[in-house]
């Protein structure tokens, strides 16, 4: 029988997400932030009573965990496996019957980029993946992804750690097919690296009370606009001779 990591079996894991509040309070939480239950009840639709007993239900199911702080108690997604679980259903859900449902503002900024747990998703992450595609840095199909040896030693000379002994379980590049593109953006911890790195170099901001990401003038040009510039450099001693980035 198929189980998830807590243990539940997957038609009990698909009803606590199967429930129109529960759904909203995981999808709130895919924006890697820690939330108070005020917080998701707001976002949920419901009282804070009814959201308490939502959140018992998940901290219970191992699919968020509490984070005190003081007197305070915060609620975040348990790991990635569940952010990369929503994140597919989120794309299956997309594939049903066409409704009529206008647009507006909050849903382009989420489309053109996004926070989903600890990596970026969205037309700017699907761009951006693409571009690393073109230069043969990584390497993604529907069987999965992989980061060449050249992209190795780009990405080692350009900062990006990517063995780190806590996070060597979980894979390196992982393929997400895009919910509002259909094309992949990379998760796993490469994706994670890239996105640490990208509000590092100030390519995007975090935008306050959402999971939409603000893309800056220079995040567009590293991507898209032309000066990302990738060269033969000769590294330290320690490295290969690899590519650099230019921004």
């Amino acid at each position: 029988m198929t189980r998830f990591a807590s243990g539940l079996t997957l038609a009990t894991t698909a009803s606590l997400i199967g429930d129109v509040a529960r759904a909203n309070i995981l999808c709130t939480l895919t924006g890697g932030q820690a939330l108070t239950a005020g917080e998701l009840a707001h976002h949920a639709g419901v009282s804070a009573q009814t959201t308490s007993g939502h959140l018992a239900k998940l901290v219970d199911a191992g699919l968020i965990t509490v984070v005190k702080q003081g007197r305070h108690r915060y609620f975040k997604l348990s790991g990635p496996r569940v952010a990369d679980m929503l994140e597919t259903l989120m794309g299956a859900a997309d594939l049903g019957p066409a409704r009529h449902r206008p647009v507006g503002p909050r849903d382009e900024a989420l489309r053109r980029a996004r926070s989903c747990y600890d990596h970026m998703a969205g037309r700017y992450a699907v761009e951006l993946a693409a571009r690393l595609e073109d230069r043969g840095l990584v390497v993604l199909s529907d069987e999965g992804g992989y980061v060449t040896e050249q992209g190795s030693s780009f990405f080692a000379l350009i900062g990006l750690d990517l063995d780190q002994p806590a996070a060597r379980r979980r894979p390196l590049c992982r393929c997400c097919l895009d919910w509002s593109e259909r094309r992949f953006h990379i998760g796993g911890r490469l994706g994670a690296a890239l996105f640490a790195h990208a509000e590092r170099e100030n390519w995007v901001a975090r935008l306050p009370g959402s999971r939409a990401l603000r893309v800056t003038r220079k995040g567009e040009q590293a991507v898209s606009g032309g000066s990302w510039r990738c060269e033969a450099v000769e590294p330290p001693a320690a490295l290969p001779r690899a590519l650099a980035i230019s921004v």
